[in-house]
C-alpha cells in the first residue's frame, strides 16, 4: 500500500503543472510542462510575414516567482555567431532575443525585455504605440546556454515589475510579443507578426491568458557618495535613499530623499546658439522607474507635459543646480482607470515644487487619459498650470488616430497668461505595403509648457500628409533585404500668419542582407521667415533652401564596425547659392569580444551662418565646427566594466556680413561691429562600474571637463590643442548603492 501511495505522489507530481522553473538557460521539459508553446515565428525584418529563416521556438509559463518565458533558438555552423560582450541597455547588433509585454493588454504601456547570446541584457518602456525608451532598469531574471546548433534563453520577469489591473477571477489577461534576431544578417522573426516599424505595435500584440498571481515587494536602496573636487580643493559627501514599495498587483508607491545626481553617467557636448532648447533624456532611477503612466507626448519633437529634467535643473536663481530635498511618484489601477500621482520638492527660498496627477480609462479599440502638472516658483513669483487630454484610437485593425488636447495657464507678479495646444496623429496601413499618414499641429502664442513640460517652440500651424511605400520582396541577388520609401508634403504657419516654410521630404530607407542599415532624406524648403531668431524683435525673411543627408551602418565584421554620416545644406540669407557640408566617420576596434575602441571624427563647415547678436542685429558667419568622439568599453566580465570616454568640440565662426532686421523682416546690411568668435569644449570621464547584486552598483568616476569661448576666429588645431587644456572641472567620485528586498 506504501509503494502504491509512493507511486501515485511520485505521477501527480509529474502530471501537475510546474509552478518553478530554475532560471539557468537549460529548457527542462518537466520545468516547461504546461506552458505554452509558440513555434510559428514569421519573418518582421524585412516585413514580410515569411516562415523564420532559422528554427525558432518559446515557451510561456506563468508561475508564483513571475512570468517564465524560454527561447531555443537554432542556429548552424553556417549561419555565423555573434561572440560580442554588451553594455546594459546595448544597441549593438548581436544575436538577441526580446520579450516584450503589455500587462494590462490595452495598448498604452509596454515592457521589453533584451538577452543577448552572449547573456547582456537591455530593458525599455515602451509608449505611443512604438517609441522605446531605454532609461528604465528593471530586476528581473535571465540565463543563456548553448548546445550544438542551438542557443536557449530563460527569462523570469517577476509580477511586481509594474502595475497592472486587478484580474478578474483566477486568470489575467494580457498582450505579449516574442522575437529574435540573428546578429549577422539583422532578419528578425517574431510571434505575433507585428513590427515596430508600423505606426501600431503594442496594439498588434497576441492576447494570452495566463494564471493570475500577484507578488509584494518592499525595496530600499541606500546610496552614499564621495566627491573630491581637485580645481576648488574641496570634498563633498552625501547619503539618501530610494523606496520601492507594492503591497499588490494594483498599486505601487516610488520615494527618494536627497537623491544624489552625481555624474556617474555624462551628456554628449552640446553647443547651443539657437533660441530653442535641447532635449537630454533622463537616467536618474527614480525619474525612470515606471514613469511610462505619465508619458503625454505630441508629434513635435520630444515634446511632453512632464519633462523630468527640470526637477533638479538650473535654479531659479542662477546659482547652481536646484536641490532636491524630496520625491514620491504612486502608480496603481481602480477597475479600469490608471492612475499616477507625482510630487518632488526643491531646497531653499529658491526652490521649485513640482506636481502631476495622470489617469487613464481603457476601453476595447481606444484609451482616453487626463493628465495635469503644477510647478510653483517662489522666487520668480510664478505659478504654472498645464492640463491635457489624449485619445488613442483604433477602429480598424489598419488605422490608429491618436488626439491630444492641452492648455497652460502662467500666473506671474500678478499676472495670468493662457493659451492652448492641439494635434491630431492618423495612420493608415494600406496593402502591398502602402501607408498614409497625417499630421497636424496648433501651439497658441502664449502657450507654454516648458515650466514641467518640453515644447521646443509655441506659435505653430503644421499639417502634413505623407506616403509610404515598402518593398520587402526583393530579388535573391539583391544586396538589399528590405526598403522603405517616403514621401512627404508639408506646410508650416505661425499663429501670426507668417509662413515659416513648405516642405517636401523624400527618404528611402534601407537593410541590407549583411545586416547594415541605410537611410538617405533629402529635405526641398519653400521661401519663409524665422519668427525665433531676433527673440522678439521682429521676423527674418529667408529664401528657399535644402538639405540632404545620408547615414550608413555596418555593424561588427570581424574586428570592424563602421558608422558613417554626409550632409549638404544650404540655408541662411544665401539660401541655394552656398552649399554647406558636414560628414561624420566613427570606426570601432574590436581587440577582442569585450574589449572595443571607437575613434569618431567630425566636421562641418556653414556658409552662411545666421546669429543673433543683440536687439535686431544679426550676424552672417563663416561657421566651422570640429567634433573627437572616442573612447574605450571594456566587459571585464558580467558583473564589471570599465568605460572610457572623450569628447573634443572646436568651434569656429567668421563674420561674413552684419545685418539689422527691418519691419518687413528684409535683411539690411549695417557696419554694426559683431565680433568673431571661437570656443572650445572638453568633456572626458572613466568609469569603472561593479554590480554587487541586482541593481546594486559601485561606481568610481573620475571626469574632467571646461569650456573657453574667444572672441577672435582660430583654427581647428589651435582649437583642439587648447581644449585638451581646459580643466574648469576636475573630479573623482565613489558612489556605492545596494537594494534591499523585503
Amino acid at each position: 500500500m506504501r509503494v502504491a501511495r509512493l507511486a501515485l505522489a511520485v505521477l501527480s507530481a509529474l502530471s501537475a503543472p510546474a509552478f518553478a522553473v530554475e532560471i539557468d538557460g537549460k529548457i527542462d521539459p518537466t520545468e516547461w510542462q504546461g506552458a505554452q508553446h509558440v513555434t510559428d515565428f514569421r519573418q518582421v525584418q524585412p516585413l514580410n510575414g515569411q516562415p523564420a529563416s532559422q528554427p525558432t521556438e518559446a515557451w510561456i509559463l506563468a508561475t508564483p516567482e513571475g512570468l517564465a518565458i524560454a527561447f531555443k533558438n537554432g542556429q548552424p555552423a553556417d549561419v555565423p555567431r555573434t561572440r560580442q560582450k554588451v553594455q546594459r541597455d546595448f544597441e549593438d547588433q548581436v544575436d538577441r532575443v526580446n520579450l516584450m509585454i503589455d500587462f494590462d493588454g490595452d495598448g498604452r504601456t509596454g515592457y521589453n525585455f533584451t538577452v543577448a547570446s552572449t547573456g547582456g541584457v537591455a530593458d525599455a518602456v515602451i509608449t505611443n504605440e512604438n517609441n522605446f525608451n531605454d532609461d528604465w532598469d528593471g530586476n528581473w531574471k535571465h540565463a543563456v546556454s548553448e548546445e550544438g546548433d542551438t542557443w536557449s534563453v530563460e527569462m523570469l520577469i517577476p509580477w511586481y515589475i509594474a502595475p497592472m489591473h486587478n484580474a478578474n477571477g483566477d486568470k489575467r489577461r494580457m498582450k505579449i510579443y516574442l522575437d529574435r534576431v540573428v546578429g549577422s544578417t539583422g532578419q528578425r522573426s517574431a510571434w505575433p507578426v507585428a513590427s515596430f516599424e508600423r505606426p501600431r505595435f503594442l496594439s498588434d500584440f497576441s492576447p494570452i491568458e495566463v494564471q493570475k498571481y500577484s507578488q509584494a515587494l518592499l525595496a530600499i536602496t541606500p546610496y552614499v557618495s564621495g566627491l573630491y573636487d581637485n580645481v576648488r580643493r574641496d570634498s563633498d559627501f552625501d547619503g539618501g535613499v530610494d523606496i520601492f514599495w507594492k503591497p499588490n498587483g494594483q498599486f505601487q508607491a516610488t520615494a527618494t530623499i536627497n537623491p544624489d545626481f552625481g555624474q556617474v553617467e555624462s551628456d554628449d557636448l552640446v553647443v547651443n546658439f539657437s533660441a530653442t532648447e535641447t532635449f537630454i533624456s533622463d537616467k536618474r532611477p527614480f525619474f525612470t522607474e515606471n514613469q511610462g503612466i505619465f508619458e503625454y507626448t505630441t508629434p513635435s519633437d520630444f515634446s511632453q507635459l512632464l519633462y523630468t529634467r527640470r526637477i533638479g535643473a538650473p535654479a531659479d536663481d542662477g546659482n547652481g543646480a536646484g536641490d532636491i530635498t524630496a520625491a514620491v511618484k504612486l502608480n496603481g489601477s481602480f477597475g479600469q482607470t490608471k492612475y499616477g500621482v507625482f510630487a518632488a520638492d526643491e531646497a531653499d527660498e529658491v526652490g521649485r515644487s513640482f506636481y502631476a496627477l495622470r489617469l487613464v480609462r481603457d476601453f476595447s479599440n481606444q484609451n482616453l487619459g487626463f493628465m495635469a502638472t503644477q510647478v510653483e516658483r517662489p522666487f520668480l513669483d510664478r505659478d504654472a498650470t498645464v492640463m491635457g487630454i489624449d485619445h488613442n484610437w483604433r477602429p480598424t485593425p489598419r488605422w490608429n488616430v491618436r488626439t491630444r488636447v492641452f492648455g497652460s495657464k502662467i500666473d506671474q507678479r500678478g499676472e495670468t497668461v493662457s493659451d492652448t495646444g492641439a494635434t491630431v496623429w492618423a495612420d493608415y496601413e494600406m496593402d502591398r505595403g502602402w501607408r498614409q499618414q497625417w499630421i497636424a499641429m496648433h501651439f497658441g502664442n502664449h502657450l507654454d509648457i516648458n515650466d514641467a513640460g518640453f515644447l521646443s517652440r509655441n506659435s505653430t500651424n503644421y499639417l502634413h500628409w505623407e506616403v509610404r511605400k515598402r518593398f520587402t520582396e526583393l530579388a535573391a541577388d539583391s544586396r538589399y533585404a528590405s526598403k522603405d520609401w517616403r514621401a512627404r508634403v508639408s506646410t508650416n504657419r505661425n499663429d501670426h500668419g507668417e509662413k515659416l516654410n513648405d516642405q517636401f521630404r523624400l527618404s528611402r530607407e534601407g537593410r541590407l542582407r549583411n545586416g547594415s542599415y541605410e537611410y538617405a532624406q533629402i529635405n526641398v524648403n519653400g521661401p519663409g521667415v524665422d519668427d525665433l531668431l531676433t527673440r522678439g524683435h521682429g521676423s527674418v525673411r529667408r529664401p528657399s533652401n535644402f538639405n540632404a543627408n545620408f547615414q550608413y551602418e555596418r555593424p561588427r565584421k570581424g574586428r570592424w564596425a563602421h558608422n558613417i554620416e554626409a550632409q549638404l545644406f544650404t540655408g541662411g540669407l544665401a539660401g541655394n547659392d552656398k552649399i554647406g557640408w558636414s560628414v561624420e566617420y566613427e570606426p570601432t576596434f574590436f581587440i577582442s569580444d569585450a574589449f572595443s575602441l571607437y575613434a569618431g571624427l567630425y566636421a562641418d563647415e556653414t556658409p552662411d551662418w545666421l546669429l543673433w547678436s543683440r536687439d535686431n542685429l544679426i550676424g552672417g558667419f563663416r561657421g566651422r565646427e570640429w567634433h573627437i568622439n572616442a573612447g574605450m568599453n571594456w566587459n571585464i566580465d558580467e558583473k564589471q566594466e570599465l568605460r572610457i570616454k572623450l569628447q573634443s568640440l572646436a568651434l569656429d565662426a567668421q563674420l561674413r556680413q552684419a545685418y539689422r532686421v527691418d519691419g518687413a523682416g528684409n535683411s539690411i546690411p549695417v557696419n554694426d561691429p559683431i565680433d568673431d568668435f571661437s570656443l572650445s569644449n572638453l568633456g572626458f570621464q572613466i568609469r569603472y562600474r561593479y554590480e554587487l547584486a541586482p541593481l546594486s552598483y559601485l561606481y568610481i568616476v573620475y571626469g574632467r571637463g571646461g569650456f573657453d569661448r574667444n572672441e577672435f576666429s582660430d583654427g581647428a588645431g589651435h582649437l583642439f590643442r587648447d581644449s585638451f587644456e581646459l580643466r574648469d572641472a576636475e573630479q573623482l567620485l565613489v558612489k556605492f548603492s545596494y537594494r534591499f528586498e523585503l
